[in-house]
């Protein structure tokens, strides 16, 4: 959106509406990710898109939650910082769904064993967990988060995720028992109501939702598009995870259910004195939670008070009134809930907890800005966090950007933005003047805090403490402050009351009663102890909780997702205004500060550290000042001085597109260096192997078959088509199927005619590629590979030899068999026997024999039936064939005896298991400075005369000498071209083809230039070959 002609409000809705219509969701403005909710399931969540986003850089693919997410986990494992993305926007604009994406990804890309496994399987189930307690459908959202988290998830130095820690604000506990109109209470009262099996219906006395007061209140129990049944089975299943013990559960679910059937003890006004209406009530909730009836009942209508005269203290029994006791019981009913939740987090806490912490990823997850018909207490909370969340978006987003430009010395012209920190001191101020939040305090300090007289004088205390501040008004029921996402108008009615958050010790006393040991665990206070100093308030804690989340966001790298939410509707492609969105987040100045700043800045000593590796003077280190250094880096990429600026202790880079030049570059470079030392190392490795496996292909034959001269001593190339280069074939194989052998052979058909197919060895079967002429469709008349057959090793019964010097073979399957002739039959039935019995645990069956029979395809209405081939002795050394009716003869001179062994070994002979040379290139060519490298030895002279015998030289002569694959015609003799006259380009580094049609060049290599795109990728010529290359790596001539 920073490309965006217009920088209005008006402008960005019109993009964002735009795209959302088109399914598009996702879009940036400089390193921020904008989400609108689609309401919808979308298709662009699959591994695919996993694989596609991993380790990609943001510019490569579309807008997308996983370039964030791996964007984050990257800057964690390069820089060692510690990483948090901040998701917020207003309730239903999709921030939980985002938070799920998130972790569904990390748990995707990042390794590790069963401990690692086992950590994963809690951060992903603890969702369902933490949703069926803490989430609830509220007017604006089907699944509101009534609490907040931050989900910090805990690696190791190898990016493992091997723990993990959730903080969690504020529940919303006044919903257990009470809802507004069209809300639900907490999904977990649902699930259990609709889930519960027939046995734990009756042992908790499930009934309807209609017969429970605390769920009946708002008249809606259902909620379009939710399975409660289904998402029950989940939240057991979660809990089972999470390491929950059976007993523990069932003790939860007596909780859920005795908080349900507390609300239906209703009480009457007898003599000015509340009394249970009725008796018969008390029975099964006290049964649930383990408490005597009666003493449930004479806590909920009397309360202990301690009464201090004289120095002396001396405790009375005060009766409660109706309005009190029903204070009394929701007051007892909330705990419970809050108290069980603290456990559930505390319990998944527990699970992935780690002794020590090394890197983590931090994800805050917390409800949205909420204005609605009546806002309370928890909306004023709620939108408080809010706004300090929104100040660490501007602090760290605008104000920290354009101070840092100043501090710098970069040139800049301030962007003039809303600094929203004077509505969060005008609510959490301790002094000069008092903030709402403190005067609310000394209020229910100072007052008994039941009742309306407690909440006047509030608000008469508020007129006259902020009364004049500009982003306060007051009316006759409440106050009106003015958020950063706009007017927001509190109804004072219960705030003194909410704000107490006080237990009474007469229902702590209660439950520490209770036979159950979980129950009691969950009130671990100690009464005996005298207290002192005021009670903690819910503002207060609130305030501390949403402090320290503050503290903790500043020590990581941010990352923002900021939701947007197109309809009240809840539907898709239904879009409403959402400018209000647009204005409130700031989204207008964001992307103003972007264009006009730097996509990048890093401190010298980081630059040089990160990109080193790009230049000789640099690398290992830089002698000379920093600064300099990093110069020297920028210039050697030719980087336009107007995309860059010096500061005082950072380099600023002002495009992306640059920084991606210098990323790209390194890759590259790390690229060639992992290639040298792979093929080093796999050097080595066959090296050590080659022995024993020439011993093992040398074993299979001895004393049963003749060899061929020249055949014992030959090396081991495996790959003989160079499957590399050949995406046409490799499209048959998955995607990383590793090949063990590939060749091009001759397979006979039913009347012994031959034809030419290419036979792949892989650890998952043999492929049979061939080719076949398009009939129909825009590819008419064109030769395409075609997988003429698949064979797995379970399939495979045996292979049939001769016992004499031949190269053909019979691979005996269940439908039909296969006759085949390969110069490298022994090399594949080495691998073919390792192969077969890793998979199907037995060995391979290996017969040999002058006369072979094998089975030939149906086909039509005709049978298979079989055929035979004969061996017989016959002049030279090339097999000739004779077929006759259902029998083919197959002539040849003797070969070496069958106790033949190979000869002394020859370690200059060796050779890798790698790839033929690409195509095109000189064999002596190599990666630069590699002086080391041998070049190709001329053939060895040809001392037998029989045949050809041009396969004994691979692979020194690479696949090249080998015209085996059907496609690979010799070329025509090049007819003499005059020099093109065309436009020229000279090499300014290294470039290294990645692709069948990039060619490669060293540096000051003189490239004529064919075509010039758009894109960046030009089209050139060098040697003869014409490919792609990228247009940043030359200059014009």
């Amino acid at each position: 959106m920073v490309l965006l002609s217009k920088i209005t409000e008006d402008a960005i809705v019109d993009n964002l509406k735009k795209r959302y219509m088109d399914d598009y969701i996702f879009t940036y403005i400089g390193p921020v990710l904008i989400s609108v909710n689609p309401f919808k399931q979308m298709p662009y969540f699959t591994d695919r898109e996993i694989e596609l986003y991993q380790g990609a850089a943001q510019y490569e693919n579309p807008p997308h939650i996983y370039a964030l997410t791996d964007n984050m986990y990257r800057n964690m494992m390069i820089d060692g910082e510690n990483q948090c993305v901040i998701i917020s926007g207003e309730s239903g604009a999709g921030k939980t769904v985002a938070a799920k994406y998130i972790m569904g990804y990390i748990s995707k890309v990042s390794g590790g064993g069963s401990k690692v496994q086992h950590v994963k399987e809690i951060i992903l189930q603890s969702n369902p967990l933490l949703e069926a307690f803490g989430n609830a459908k509220t007017v604006r959202n089907n699944n509101s988060s009534r609490f907040g988290k931050y989900f910090e998830i805990q690696f190791s130095r190898g990016g493992e995720p091997d723990g993990g820690k959730i903080s969690n604000f504020l529940l919303e506990k006044s919903r257990v028992v009470s809802q507004n109109e069209n809300e639900r209470n907490f999904h977990i009262y649902y699930q259990l109501i609709e889930g519960a099996s027939a046995q734990q219906r009756e042992a908790l006395g499930i009934m309807t939702p209609d017969y429970y007061y605390y769920l009946n209140q708002s008249g809606t129990y259902k909620v379009d598009g939710t399975n409660d049944s289904k998402d029950f089975q989940e939240t057991m299943e979660a809990m089972q995870v999470i390491g929950i013990p059976g007993d523990i559960q069932t003790q939860v679910l007596q909780i859920v259910a005795g908080i349900l059937h507390l609300g239906n003890i209703s009480f009457i006004e007898a003599g000015n004195y509340g009394q249970v209406e009725s008796t018969d009530l008390l029975a099964f909730p006290a049964y649930l939670l383990g408490i005597d009836p009666n003493r449930l009942q004479d806590k909920l209508t009397s309360r202990k008070m301690d009464s201090k005269w004289g120095g002396k203290s001396e405790s009375i029994n005060v009766t409660l009134n109706q309005e009190q006791a029903n204070y009394t019981r929701d007051a007892l009913a909330k705990a419970l809930y809050a108290r069980l939740f603290d456990y559930l987090v505390e319990s998944i806490n527990k699970a992935i907890q780690k002794p020590y912490e090394e890197f983590s990823i931090g994800v805050l997850d917390i409800y949205g800005f909420e204005i609605f018909q009546r806002n309370g207490f928890e909306q004023f909370c709620i939108n408080f966090v809010n706004e300090k969340l929104q100040q660490i978006f501007i602090e760290l987003t605008l104000k920290a950007e354009q101070e840092e430009y100043v501090q710098e010395g970069i040139k800049w012209t301030p962007i003039e933005y809303f600094n929203n920190k004077i509505v969060c001191d005008l609510i959490e101020n301790k002094l000069n003047p008092p903030g709402i939040m403190s005067v609310l305090d000394d209020v229910c300090a100072t007052m008994h805090a039941k009742g309306e007289g407690a909440d006047g004088t509030l608000l008469q205390k508020l007129q006259a403490a902020v009364g004049t501040h500009e982003h306060f008004n007051s009316w006759n029921s409440g106050f009106v402050i003015h958020h950063y996402a706009g007017k927001v108008s509190y109804d004072i009615n219960g705030f003194c009351e909410r704000n107490r958050d006080v237990l009474f010790p007469d229902l702590i006393e209660l439950m520490q009663s209770s036979e159950f040991n979980f129950i009691r665990s969950l009130f671990p206070e100690n009464l005996n102890t005298d207290k002192k100093g005021r009670p903690t308030t819910a503002s207060s804690k609130i305030k501390k909780q949403a402090n320290d989340l503050v503290n903790t966001l500043m020590k990581c790298t941010p990352h923002y997702i900021r939701c947007i939410k197109p309809n009240e509707t809840k539907r898709p492609k239904d879009w409403e205004e959402s400018r209000h969105q647009v204005e409130y987040l700031g989204l207008r100045e964001n992307i103003r500060v972007r264009r006009a700043g730097f996509a990048y800045r890093r401190l010298f000593s980081k630059f040089l550290m990160r990109y080193a590796i790009l230049t000789a003077e640099t690398w290992p280190c830089w002698r000379g000042p920093e600064q300099q250094g990093v110069l020297h880096l920028l210039r050697s990429v030719n980087m336009d001085n107007d995309q860059y600026q010096m500061g005082r202790t950072k380099v600023f880079v002002k495009n992306p597109e640059s920084l991606f030049l210098l990323e790209e570059m390194r890759e590259r470079k790390f690229d060639t260096f992992a290639r040298i030392i792979q093929k080093a190392w796999r050097k080595f490795i066959a090296r050590k192997k080659y022995e024993q496996m020439r011993e093992e292909a040398s074993d299979i034959l001895y004393n049963s078959k003749e060899r061929r001269k020249n055949s014992i001593n030959r090396n081991f190339v495996g790959d003989y088509l160079g499957l590399e280069q050949r995406p046409e074939l490799r499209q048959f194989l998955a995607k990383r199927e590793r090949v063990d052998f590939a060749d091009s052979v001759n397979k006979f058909d039913r009347r012994f005619k031959s034809i030419k197919r290419d036979l792949i060895l892989t650890p998952k079967g043999i492929y049979l590629i061939g080719r076949e002429k398009v009939k129909k469709g825009p590819e008419k008349g064109q030769i395409k590979e075609v997988l003429k057959r698949k064979m797995e090793f379970g399939g495979i019964s045996s292979v049939s030899l001769s016992t004499r010097q031949d190269d053909f073979f019979i691979l005996h399957e269940a439908q039909y068999d296969s006759l085949l002739e390969s110069n490298f039959k022994t090399e594949f039935l080495s691998l073919l026997s390792k192969r077969y019995e890793e998979v199907t645990k037995r060995k391979l069956t290996i017969s040999f024999g002058d006369r072979l029979e094998f089975r030939v395809k149906k086909e039509g209405w005709g049978g298979g039936g079989t055929r035979i081939v004969v061996f017989q002795k016959g002049p030279g050394d090339v097999a000739q064939l004779k077929p006759g009716g259902k029998t083919l003869s197959v002539t040849i001179g003797d070969g070496l005896p069958k106790s033949s062994s190979r000869g002394p070994h020859n370690p200059q002979a060796d050779i890798t298991y790698s790839s033929p040379q690409k195509q095109g290139r000189p064999l002596q060519g190599g990666p630069p400075k590699l002086g080391s490298q041998r070049g190709p030895r001329p053939p060895a002279p040809n001392q037998y005369n029989q045949g050809n015998l041009d396969f004994l030289n691979v692979p020194d002569q690479g696949m090249k000498q080998r015209k085996m694959s059907i496609h690979q015609r010799p070329p025509p003799a090049p007819k003499p071209q005059p020099r093109p006259q065309g436009p020229r380009c000279r090499a300014l580094y290294q470039y290294v083809g990645q692709d069948t049609d990039e060619i490669s060049f060293e540096a000051n290599d003189v490239l004529d230039l064919v075509k010039e795109d758009p894109s960046g990728w030009w089209t050139g010529r060098i040697g003869g070959k014409e490919g792609l290359f990228p247009g940043n790596y030359v200059e014009k001539i």
